[in-house]
């Protein structure tokens, strides 16, 4: 989820400030409090992922204007089916505690991540897996037959064999995903005492973590993947408050924000306080707002189409956002191969037929919408919430949750009384990515619980056909059936507007709206 893509290997553009480079600087950027421990398949959100993904390397990296994927611990990645992949990794590769990245340590973690009594948060990730139903049975209930998956085999210690349940195309780019890395030995000897000091096998090791405060990454000086880092420490420093960030990034206490704060977006006051200090980039994700079905009232399609036709998307873009993002039109993020305009045709805004819809959906009561307050979420929520009192003549409100890690609590755990805040960054480059990890039965990120027994069925059509073009297709399909039953609301699209200080020489933004550590350079 966590989400939110352009690089891993230079993407995204900034001014370079003058002054030398230090190679042995310290580059800190805006963090918000994760929601859990920063082990890789637990971690699917925006707090936990910016200390996670530079500690750990996957076997496939991403890179370039359209996140192009590349093999990054992965020496070949082979298959004459796009169901049995013969996986070859590179030798002598380190995990930060000095012991060697080996096969085995992809298939310990694949199968820890995916057992379900591990309660891992990404597990669904690797359902594609032959033997994933012995290990995570559909029953919560249910006792799973084995710990481990039949369809991961080591062959040796630098090759594994993975035989998927039934073919997939997308397979070879997925597991560039956070949730699809190693972990050494000594996480399955003490799982404990390695999410108090996590060991990864990336560009930057871990040094500390205290809560609200801060996590601190150094430089991995054995590092062997082609993005290295050209500074020495990084502090992630946890802000409640965005605003505080931006002050903080201006006064140059702070080298990195992602996002801009309401206050520096209105009248794109930001342009004239950043000059030469803005970072742009190309992002693959989407906001959108769920509607859960568990919520009385909320299961009833004429007020989900008569909610979204009462959002006045191009306004608020304009005045709250500045242009900063655009008008969604569909539940796939434009960039992405697949996407196509206008696929949601109750996303325009439409006074009158959203009038008509909510009076034939017999909605009574007030409606609301959640989110984390902070990360500027609260201000375009707070206009759509405005637009939908003034369109429908009903009570609307923002209902702000203290931070990110305890609004994504909410969401998970199934407690949201309203609609709520439901954004994705893409983790690799496919539509089959904005899909089946929200909108099919039981996934990960399905926040609204949204259940349709044709959708699950074509997306399993689509995940078993082996032909990535006739996917994609299929995979649209699927997306025209969501796009009827409004489960979430699609609203905008981000841009890509960040921010550097002037300490940071250069820095650019990854598609998933994060700084792109390999681009950054920090001055003496």
């Amino acid at each position: 989820m966590s989400l939110l893509l352009l690089t891993a290997c230079g993407g995204g553009s900034s001014s370079g400030s003058s002054g030398e480079a230090d190679p042995n600087g310290t580059f800190t950027v805006y963090g918000t409090e994760p929601q859990n421990t920063l082990i890789p398949t637990n971690t699917n959100e925006l707090g936990g992922s910016k200390a996670v993904d530079p500690m750990f390397a996957e076997l496939v990296g991403f890179k370039g204007e359209n996140a192009e994927p590349f093999n990054q611990m992965a020496e070949s990645i082979t298959t004459t089916d796009s169901k049995v992949y013969d996986i070859k990794i590179k030798h002598g590769w380190k995990f930060h505690d000095g012991t060697e990245v080996k096969a085995k340590n992809f298939v310990d973690a694949w199968n820890y991540g995916a057992y379900a009594p591990n309660g891992q948060i990404n597990s669904t990730f690797f359902e594609n897996i032959e033997g994933y139903a012995d290990v995570h049975p559909e029953d919560e209930n249910a006792k799973p037959a084995a710990d481990k998956m039949s369809g991961l085999v080591v062959k040796n210690d630098y090759e594994f064999q993975v035989t998927l349940s039934a073919p997939f195309s997308v397979f070879g780019i997925k597991i560039g995903y956070t949730a699809f890395a190693p972990l050494p030995d000594a996480f399955f000897k003490d799982p404990k005492a390695f999410a108090q000091h996590p060991i990864g096998n990336g560009p930057m090791k871990f040094v500390s973590r205290t809560p609200n405060a801060d996590i601190k990454l150094t430089r991995f000086d054995g590092y062997q993947g082609q993005d290295k880092v050209k500074f020495k420490d990084l502090d992630i420093k946890i802000y409640s408050s965005q605003e505080t960030a931006y002050q903080d990034l201006l006064s140059n206490k702070l080298d990195f924000i992602e996002t801009l704060p309401p206050s520096a977006l209105a009248g794109s006051k930001y342009k004239t306080d950043l000059k030469d200090n803005l970072v742009t980039g190309h992002l693959l994700g989407i906001s959108t707002i769920a509607i859960p079905y568990y919520v009385p009232g909320y299961d009833n399609l004429d007020l989900r189409k008569a909610i979204s036709l009462a959002i006045d998307r191009a306004q608020i873009t304009k005045t709250v956002m500045n242009d900063t993002y655009v008008p969604a039109d569909g539940y796939v993020s434009q960039g992405i191969p697949g996407y196509r305009p206008g696929v949601c045709k109750f996303c325009k805004f439409d006074p009158a037929q959203a009038k008509m819809y909510f009076q034939k959906s017999g909605f009574k009561g007030k409606l609301t919408i959640a989110s984390n307050a902070d990360g500027g979420r609260k201000e375009p929520l707070v206009a759509a919430c405005n637009s939908i009192k003034k369109t429908l003549g009903v009570a609307c409100d923002f209902v702000p949750a203290t931070d990110f890690g305890q609004w994504r609590s909410i969401v998970v755990g199934h407690k949201l009384t309203g609609m709520g805040r439901a954004d994705w960054s893409a983790d690799y480059p496919s539509i089959e990515d904005f899909l089946n990890p929200i909108f099919r039965t039981g996934a990960s990120s399905n926040d609204s619980v949204y259940s349709n027994p044709q959708v699950d069925a074509k997306l399993a059509e689509a995940d078993g056909t082996a032909d990535k073009d006739a996917a994609v297709k299929l995979y649209q399909q699927a997306e025209d059936m969501i796009a009827q039953d409004l489960p979430s609301i699609p609203v905008w699209d981000e841009k890509g507007v960040a921010a550097k200080s002037d300490h940071a020489k250069t820095a650019g933004l990854d598609f998933r709206r994060r700084a792109d550590l390999s681009t950054v350079e920090v001055t003496k």
